[in-house]
């Protein structure tokens, strides 16, 4: 018997007090003996942090194994600051290490209270050569929190080279912040850096530690397609260096790998090779824009684009398309002249994929995980496909392949929130994801590539980190 350690429901309950002839409240009492004796021969497998979106809370729950998987109580991250659910959002969120980051929204373009929250997991690496030892002896804790009316209201967050970046929308720039610089005997210290940049609706990459290329959301209009490229440092910077134009606008995506930096306009892909030299500015003829063709979408027979970046390695890898035309895209950035292969990912009319997520499996798989998420009134069944985009592990993912669809629980998708999120275990035994329309987190195992258990934990869980393994014996 699998237990479940966030709900036991009244009617389990009723129907086991009148089987063993006690009352509900002496069952119950026996259910809470049942959990104290799994927690004691349990081991944590690693940590969990998920978003309620219907509460505007971050939780965290340990998932433990004895006989059976079970997931401790979630809880609310004690010291965070009290979010109105009915004005704001936590958005994105990133781990750096034990260092998390998530982001706050607000309905008043920054006008309320957005901004940042900056928290440690409590989970302890002491590394072991080939092996780590785990430690979860401490609750996660709150180390700054930069909520405000000066934040700008941002969407999104990136992390490159072990750095933070969160995209101040309204205040047309970004804030680099740096989890190393993080010291507990000085709390007040700055770690973290405003650098101007981009506009309305950044989404942003950022190379070598050195330069970024910040964009805007424009469609039209003198900013339609413009890129600001801004050299980064430890103590930001009020301007921008130059600035060019890409052919199409509505940039909704940037990412760097292999020194090329990709952009996500309304038509393909574009992308410019990283300037070496950030400090000085350039002309626009000195800049090659270089674009990748994803094809015609067949239902609109418009061209078609994406929205969001995954880097793996050395590939860039998106979702785009609709219905039946849905595709997973796989961009060789080692060429000089980065390569595009086309996985198909059929899906239902009333479905879109969610940006795909990967991790190296136990058994020594790559794998890609994209949801099929309900985006309007029609209910359609929901799945994820699983794609292995490595079988020969040659790392040529020209071979990539689906290797199965599961159903999985509702998502509540709601503008941008609401989608399912999927996020691994270190040692790449076992993901969970979040179902938010009906309030539960399953557990997957990676090895054998099937479910293994249903966690309600109510709400509407969204965003998802994960941090730990647990401890080999030897």
């Amino acid at each position: 018997m699998r237990y479940n350690l966030i709900t036991l429901s009244l009617s389990v309950s009723v129907t086991l007090s009148l089987l063993a002839g006690c009352t509900e409240a002496e069952s119950y009492q026996e259910y809470q003996l049942v959990q104290a004796e799994q927690e004691e021969t349990s081991q944590v497998v690693c940590r969990l942090f998920f978003q309620d979106h219907d509460s505007s809370q971050l939780k965290w729950a340990d998932l433990r194994e004895s006989s059976s998987f079970l997931l401790s109580e979630p809880a609310p991250v004690k010291g965070l600051p009290e979010l109105d659910n009915t004005r704001q959002k936590l958005v994105q969120m990133e781990r750096i290490g034990d260092k998390v980051i998530t982001g706050v929204r607000d309905d008043q373009d920054g006008g309320f209270q957005s901004g940042w929250i900056f928290l440690e997991t409590g989970v302890e690496e002491e590394a072991h050569g080939d092996h780590s030892h785990w430690s979860y002896e401490s609750e996660p804790q709150l180390l700054h929190s930069q909520v405000d009316d000066q934040q700008g209201n941002p969407a999104h967050l990136y992390q490159y080279d072990a750095r933070f970046y969160l995209a101040n929308d309204r205040n047309n720039g970004f804030t680099r912040i740096d989890p190393a610089l993080w010291i507990e005997s000085e709390p007040t210290k700055n770690i973290s850096a405003f650098h101007a940049g981009g506009g309305n609706h950044i989404t942003l990459a950022v190379a070598n530690n050195s330069v970024g290329y910040s964009t805007w959301i424009d469609g039209g209009g003198p900013n339609k397609g413009r890129v600001d490229v801004v050299p980064v440092s430890d103590s930001g910077t009020k301007d921008v260096s130059y600035s060019f134009n890409l052919s199409s606008g509505a940039i909704h995506g940037a990412t760097v790998v292999e020194n090329k930096v990709f952009f996500a306009p309304s038509e393909g892909i574009s992308w410019v090779s990283v300037d070496p030299n950030p400090e000085q500015p350039k002309l626009i003829e000195e800049i090659k824009i270089n674009s990748i063709e994803i094809g015609t979408d067949q239902e609109t027979k418009k061209p078609m684009r994406t929205g969001a970046f995954t880097v793996n390695r050395d590939r860039v890898l998106f979702v785009s398309g609709s219905g039946r035309s849905t595709l997973l895209g796989i961009i060789n950035a080692t060429s000089d002249n980065p390569s595009l292969t086309k996985i198909d990912i059929p899906m239902d009319v009333n479905t879109t994929p969610t940006t795909p997520q990967v991790v190296n499996s136990v058994s020594g798989q790559r794998l890609a995980f994209i949801f099929h998420d309900n985006k309007g009134e029609e209910q359609a069944d929901e799945f994820m496909t699983i794609v292995e985009l490595d079988p020969n592990q040659d790392f040529d993912y020209s071979d990539a392949t689906v290797l199965s669809s599961i159903k999985v629980g509702p998502s509540a998708v709601d503008g941008h929130y609401g989608h399912h999120d999927i996020a691994f275990d270190n040692s790449g035994r076992y993901a969970l994801w979040s179902n938010p329309g009906n309030g539960s987190i399953t557990l997957f195992s990676l090895k054998t590539l099937e479910p293994i258990s249903d966690f309600t934990v109510g709400g509407k869980p969204t965003k998802l980190i994960v941090h730990g393994e647990m401890n080999s014996s030897h």
